[in-house]
């Protein structure tokens, strides 16, 4: 499925911005990771393009393309692929297959407490943290102490991600906390000394981000790590659209892909695609 959604994705040169954007609004909804970066993308453009209003809201990937799949949204955030089914859903709808763009990479990150002396884990060591066959952090390297894991919504693209790429599918351990959002994990392990989350590169202040191990070697989610492939945990963030932008939305696209945009990205904690 990867490879047909990739050959699938639209390329979008970097065109110069007429002095105003079509007058209107523009939707923008889905990836809570996403919506930092979505925010401060809107705001440049709005202050370029008065005549044009850019709502963005989060509430996870999966919310997001259901908006899309709704026609309640113009551009869905996603920090997943998307699913199969959902691709159907749009295709049917539209009568021709979303159109997918990569618009910024991250590096989902795993958080401990500040004061927590475990630097680095390998991603089977996580998992097992996750499935619950991991619970003291004694057992990686750390102080005798149990481990206290969140997680997110199962909404959220980052919950896939991690389930997927970490977990190999299977499902999170009950133990794991819920939390509905990047920033609630990230303030939660802030506050609990054995805590450990995940989310997006950009939300990791106030705690420590975990290194991953690979072979004798562990790689933080650092911009080089990430364009290199070295940070095993390395994504792409992308807008999804079901039919191919015109107008505003075109415009505001071209912005995020533009040097101005593409520079929005690194200032946030992101990676940018060009």
């Amino acid at each position: 499925m990867k490879k047909t959604l990739l050959s699938s994705f639209v390329a979008f040169g970097l065109a110069v911005l007429p002095l105003s954007a079509q007058a209107g609004t523009v939707t923008v909804k889905g990836s809570d990771t996403m919506v930092i970066l979505a925010q401060r993308w809107a705001e440049a453009f709005m202050k370029k393009n008065p005549a044009t209003k850019i709502q963005v809201t989060g509430g996870g990937s999966g919310t997001g393309l259901a908006a899309l799949q709704n026609g309640t949204t113009d551009i869905a955030m996603s920090s997943r692929e998307i699913k199969k089914a959902e691709s159907d859903s749009l295709t049917a709808r539209n009568k021709a297959a979303p159109t997918a763009l990569s618009v910024a990479k991250d590096g989902v990150t795993f958080y401990v407490n500040d004061t927590n002396k475990v630097e680095a884990l390998t991603v089977e060591q996580l998992k097992a943290i996750y499935l619950g066959d991991t619970t003291n952090w004694k057992d990686v390297g750390g102080q005798d102490a149990p481990i206290v894991p969140y997680s997110r919504e199962n909404s959220s693209g980052t919950y896939v991600f991690v389930k997927d790429h970490v977990l190999g599918g299977e499902d999170f351990a009950p133990e794991a906390q819920t939390l509905p959002g990047t920033a609630a994990v990230v303030n939660a392990v802030s506050k609990e000394k054995n805590g450990i989350g995940y989310g997006g590169a950009a939300y990791g202040k106030g705690i420590k981000e975990l290194k991953v191990k690979k072979g004798n070697e562990s790689f933080a989610p650092s911009a080089q790590n990430v364009k290199s492939g070295k940070y095993p945990l390395s994504r792409d963030l992308f807008f999804y659209l079901g039919k191919a932008p015109a107008g505003e939305v075109k415009a505001f696209i071209d912005f995020a892909l533009s040097p101005e945009g593409q520079a929005i990205v690194t200032q946030v904690g992101y990676f940018p695609v060009k």
